[in-house]
């Protein structure tokens, strides 16, 4: 099990990752899963667009995009977060710029641990279980 954290393009970067790395083992353990190995790649609008143009046939941007390769009951995969978009979306909704990456990181570790927010109802108890644990570090 290994969480890793990268910068594309970028210069941000995540303060207080271990503490951030505890709370998504702690999102993951709760969800009743095993962390395996994640890796959460900070990048910008652009590259995030092309991400979700090539893949998932959508052509906008997007906050972040969750590739799972989880096997059995072990969360794994790749979670792409644009800066760019939690930038704006954190200066709309009145919270800290860190605040709403560790918003968005759980949030896409929620989707490796099996939740969608295709459908309204889903998206919103999806949000309400992400703040639990946003929560717990702010």
């Amino acid at each position: 099990m290994k969480i890793n954290i990268f910068y594309d393009t970028i210069k941000y970067r995540l303060r207080g990752t271990k503490k951030v790395k505890e709370l998504i083992i702690k999102v993951i353990m709760n969800e009743k899963k095993v962390p395996g190995d994640l890796n959460f790649v900070f990048t910008n609008d652009n590259f995030l667009r092309k991400i979700n143009r090539e893949f998932l046939n959508h052509d906008y941007y997007t906050d972040v995009i969750a590739f799972d390769t989880s096997e059995g009951d072990t969360v794994s995969g790749e979670i792409y977060i644009s800066v760019d978009t939690i930038r704006i979306n954190a200066k709309k909704y009145r919270v800290s710029l860190r605040e709403e990456i560790i918003r968005v990181m759980i949030h896409g570790t929620l989707h490796l641990c099996g939740y969608d927010d295709k459908e309204e109802e889903e998206k919103w108890s999806m949000f309400e279980r992400g703040e639990i644990y946003v929560k717990e570090i702010f």
